[in-house]
């Protein structure tokens, strides 16, 4: 729940790319039935605003086959969001804005907007990632904890999900440098209720970061979404301890489809929380032993700057204007070419006779009217 003790902080200054008619339309449009945040993307690329996108989403439905009408968050809605935010000491940043962690910009399935209560200048700052076992040893949250303090003395920022163990170990040890912790409910709920005074901490010392509307109760579903915004905007992923189903191990499988290092410290045989760590190790992670063995991996990035690094095309190129007898002629055939067992995008792109505007264009249709569905790996399968 809320601590009603907890002051907020005041935002940090944010100057948005977007007019606040704009800024409505993009909650509106995350938040609508079937939009998730690569399809919300993928919308912008298409019509070029979501203004322009929320309008069109009921014939996008209807051209998809969907014959009910489709849930679209009114304005007032919106407007709500907003004002939570404000009620929090929050503030919104959207996908485009300058102050959007960059590296997480670059992911297609990048959050359109996020809830950041404290220091949001730390987004912009060079990012590790540290996870580990919820239940984790003495010793290993000892090492994490280390391991964060030397972190952030070589200017790194600490990034977590404030979970039990290796999580708040991670950032009581990055507290005084800069640590930010991504959470699976709303950036103002207490998760879990014993990291209630480390929270608030970080509000005040670091930066709290959320993709969900304020209030929200974390659940199961939550997590791995969370976990990919610790995967998706830190440089490399840290792991100490972890057993082979862990979320840790999702969050660092996650960092390497991103192009990310991926850091595993070596464990005891015998110990169940080292088998996931050792596994990894044996996939190709890097053996980590200490602060060495991180900075010998980023030698040549300790300098770089993320100032100029650019989000992915797509999102602020022109929109893509196909004809709709071409999207219809793609959509027919797309449905006598896929069913229920997921495939590659690619695959129905390499195997047709249509522009990939065409085909991305049906496929939007078809998700935007509930026949659709996404999976990982850039699949898609049919809902029958």
């Amino acid at each position: 729940m809320t601590d009603p003790d907890q002051t907020p902080n005041a935002p940090f200054a944010v100057t948005s790319s977007y007019s606040k008619v704009e800024q409505l339309a993009r909650i509106r449009l995350i938040r609508s039935e079937n939009v998730g945040p690569v399809t919300f993307h993928r919308l912008i690329e298409r019509f070029g605003s979501a203004t322009e996108t929320v309008e069109a989403l009921p014939r996008i439905a209807k051209r998809g086959g969907r014959n009910k009408p489709l849930k679209i968050q009114s304005i007032s809605e919106a407007q709500d969001e907003i004002k939570a935010a404000e009620d929090i000491g929050a503030v919104i940043l959207f996908h485009g804005d300058s102050d959007y962690p960059p590296l997480l910009a670059m992911a297609s399935d990048s959050p359109p907007h996020l809830f950041v209560r404290g220091h949001g200048h730390l987004l912009k700052k060079r990012c590790i990632a540290m996870v580990g076992a919820r239940n984790a040893s003495l010793n290993g949250r000892r090492f994490a904890e280390r391991l964060a303090i030397e972190l952030g003395e070589n200017g790194f920022c600490v990034v977590s999900g404030l979970a039990r163990g290796i999580d708040a170990a991670a950032h009581i040890g990055a507290l005084t440098s800069g640590t930010i912790a991504a959470v699976a409910g709303g950036a103002d709920v207490v998760y879990p209720p014993e990291n209630q005074h480390l929270q608030a901490e970080i509000a005040e010392q670091g930066a709290i970061v959320s993709e969900m509307p304020p209030g929200t109760r974390p659940q199961a579903r939550h997590f791995p979404t969370r976990n990919r915004i610790i995967a998706a905007m830190a440089r490399g992923v840290i792991v100490v301890e972890a057993s082979p189903r862990s979320g840790s191990l999702i969050t660092a499988r996650m960092a390497g489809e991103y192009g990310r290092d991926v850091f595993a410290v070596p464990g005891a045989a015998g110990d169940p929380r080292a088998r996931g760590t050792n596994q990894l190790i044996r996939e190709g992670a890097i053996l980590t032993e200490s602060i060495d063995d991180i900075l010998e991996a980023f030698s040549g990035l300790s300098n770089v700057s993320l100032d100029d690094v650019e989000a992915s095309d797509f999102i602020h190129g022109s929109p893509v204007n196909t004809p709709d007898d071409m999207i219809d002629e793609a959509r027919v055939w797309i449905e006598t070419l896929i069913g229920p067992s997921p495939v590659t995008v690619d695959e129905i792109v390499r195997d047709g006779q249509f522009s990939p505007a065409a085909i991305a264009g049906a496929l939007l249709e078809l998700e935007i009217a509930g026949r659709l569905e996404r999976h990982p790996g850039g699949k898609v399968s049919l809902i029958v």
